[in-house]
């Protein structure tokens, strides 16, 4: 190893945006350090670091020491819950390129029942914009006459999917939350709240 071309033992103090390290003679540049947040995004924000039409996004909720984050993937307009940011574009893309078939459930609300027949469609698959979707988990959790309340699992992330899965079947969603990405939740993280990432969670996702 030498730094500056000027051989050096290992534990030597390098300034790292001073010195040039070399290892038989190929620079070699520091790890890259990476950030990760956890949001509880509320209604009322866009999924976009700027909005056209002057609509609040996501973006100003994050803390001002944040960094050149991004939002992976999107929740609506009208839609809360889980929304994870970070400058780790590996990550970003294995959370979110449909191949990968990330599992993310939602807490859903429409109004009146449903039957088991009509989630059975929804479950199978069911077709949006010419093309079919892919299979889905979907268990009431709750329901009277008035509104139904669901768990929907899907490994796609098309535009407003879950929306528009049950708009297929004549009913509409007056409440979206995303509860989990696999298996992590968002635990007791306030909405329009944001937190770091813990570096299981980290771990967690790079694995899924």
């Amino acid at each position: 190893m030498a730094v500056n071309g000027k051989p050096c033992k290992l534990g030597y103090d390098v300034d790292e945006k001073n010195d040039v390290v070399t290892v038989e003679g190929q620079k070699v540049s520091p790890a890259a350090v990476h950030k990760y947040y956890l949001m509880n995004k509320p209604k009322g924000y866009v999924c976009t670091v700027k909005d056209d039409k002057g609509r609040k996004t996501v973006m100003d909720l994050l803390p001002a020491n944040a960094g050149r984050v991004y939002p992976v993937g999107r929740l609506d307009y009208d839609s809360e819950g889980m929304l994870l940011f970070t400058d780790d574009g590996e990550l970003a893309f294995r959370l979110t390129h449909p191949k990968n078939e990330i599992q993310k459930t939602y807490l859903v609300r429409i109004e009146g029942e449903v039957s088991e027949q009509l989630l059975n469609k929804l479950r199978a698959g069911v077709e949006l914009d010419g093309k079919r979707t892919g299979k889905s988990k979907i268990k009431i959790v709750e329901t009277d006459k008035k509104y139904t309340k669901l768990h929907v699992t899907i490994g796609e992330g098309r535009n407003r999917q879950v929306r528009r899965m049950f708009e297929s079947i004549g009913k509409e969603v007056v409440f979206l939350k995303r509860i989990r990405i696999g298996e992590m939740g968002l635990g007791s993280l306030e909405r329009g709240k944001v937190r770091s990432l813990s570096a299981e969670e980290i771990f967690y996702l790079k694995n899924l």
